[in-house]
């Protein structure tokens, strides 16, 4: 079977991409094609250089997204706003985030699995798949440059620019390969959510135009009679927009582990025969509002630092009883072999405490991670170490405490950021509802 991976964009927010693959590798699956466009280039650029997928989340993890934004040169900006080519030139991109993300291009083009990137001419308004044998660095860029935000790439009398416009996912491409089954890494918005003021627009006419470019590609497929089977990950509700990304409200860390627990989540649902070819296959949910926070625990097990470092997505008390509290996150050890995603991450309560678990993938094998919290205030003054001292149980290896410093309580506390919600307005309400209860309850105190 000839088996194809495409990688469609989503901006910054591919990050997203590094933990799905990391999933799809460990389930054992192969591609003999890689396809990306738009955000999805990056994701592709660094699997053809050779990156591991566990490394590929590691180089997220430490990126400084602001080499996303570069400046024009000045006398750009003095000629005036409506003479400008772009807000900004890719030249952070080249700079700062292929290197750092492990991009190169020379193995790129030496690579024995075949890959391809998608990028439109505006000259003839076509949408050309370049080999990555015929692949250079400011090629890859021009290919993420969307209008307006980043200025396109002329040569030889071509414009080159992010392909999105056309397609968001070049599923013909990968026909044309003789694939026979594809999988689709899909993280552009599709929900019924319509929202007001130019940056919800400007998203808003991408989502429009990627998924009906998805859909007429799987209509021109059905039409010609190709019969391949599909497979769709993609996130259960909308990413957050990168500009949340950008403004450090949601982590590389949280993307990459939400990546793969999405990409879990439908291995374990899946079907051989994959999914109907229909608008369906990239369908999103609104999720209930709630608040969203980060923590990470740390302590001593068998000799060896373990760090468990989560996001928790807590529903508002009101929306408790329709909504799950679910989790996303890694761990952190070393006879674990380094750094290992979690899925299947929930966050259980009652009166006596609060549990985190969830499940890792150790040495081929599954094992489930529960890490309680008391929360019975004891005689004394020992509130603030019932609220800081975790309980761990991994295994019968793997046991003892974990605790929350007290710099990480302050992260904590830095991290609550509503989610479900949209717009400043939006956000303030969440926040005033959740109110100090809510706080302590966050705290477990």
């Amino acid at each position: 079977m000839k088996r194809s991976l495409v990688l469609a964009g989503g901006g910054m927010r591919v990050a997203w991409q590094t933990g799905v693959v990391r999933a799809l590798y460990e389930a054992g699956l192969d591609f003999h094609h890689v396809d990306g466009t738009s955000g999805g280039i990056l994701t592709t650029a660094m699997l053809l250089s050779g990156q591991q997928p566990a490394e590929m989340g590691i180089r997220w993890s430490t990126l400084d997204v602001s080499g996303f934004s570069s400046p024009l040169p000045l006398a750009d900006y003095l000629r005036g706003p409506w003479a400008l080519p772009a807000f900004g030139d890719a030249d952070g991109i080249l700079r700062k985030v292929f290197p750092h993300l492990g991009i190169d291009i020379e193995t790129i083009r030496e690579s024995p699995v075949d890959g391809t990137f998608n990028m439109v001419d505006f000259v003839t308004k076509t949408c050309h798949a370049v080999p990555h044998t015929d692949i250079d660095a400011p090629l890859l860029a021009a290919g993420m440059s969307l209008p307006l935000l980043t200025a396109p790439l002329k040569r030889s009398g071509r414009v080159w620019t992010d392909a999105v416009w056309v397609k968001d996912a070049n599923l013909t491409e990968a026909l044309r390969r003789g694939a026979d089954e594809i999988w689709l890494i899909w993280c552009i918005g599709n929900s019924p959510y319509w929202g007001d003021g130019p940056l919800e627009q400007y998203v808003h006419m991408i989502e429009m135009s990627a998924n009906g470019a998805l859909f007429a590609e799987l209509d021109a497929a059905a039409a010609a009679g190709r019969s391949y089977r599909l497979h769709v990950v993609k996130p259960h509700h909308p990413l957050p927009l990168d500009p949340q990304f950008f403004a450090g409200r949601i982590s590389a860390d949280t993307l990459v582990a939400m990546g793969y627990r999405d990409a879990t989540d439908y291995l374990d649902a899946r079907t051989a025969d994959g999914l109907p070819h229909d608008t369906n296959c990239t369908r999103m949910v609104e999720p209930a509002e709630g608040v969203r926070f980060r923590e990470r625990l740390e302590g001593d097990i068998a000799g060896s630092r373990f760090g468990l470092d989560v996001t928790v997505e807590l529903p508002l008390p009101e929306d408790e009883s329709r909504s799950t509290a679910r989790l996303v996150g890694h761990v952190d050890y070393e006879p674990w072999g380094g750094r290992v995603l979690l899925a299947h991450g929930v966050l259980e309560g009652n009166s006596s405490g609060v549990t985190y678990t969830a499940d890792a993938y150790v040495a081929g094998e599954w094992r489930t991670i529960r890490a309680s919290r008391e929360l019975i205030d004891d005689r004394g003054f020992d509130a603030w170490r019932d609220a800081t001292t975790v309980n761990l149980s991994a295994g019968p290896d793997c046991a003892g405490h974990l605790r929350l410093s007290v710099a990480e309580a302050a992260r904590l506390l830095a991290s609550v950021e509503p989610f479900g919600v949209h717009g400043l307005r939006d956000r303030e309400r969440v926040l005033a509802r959740l109110g100090k209860a809510a706080i302590r309850r966050l705290l477990a105190m």
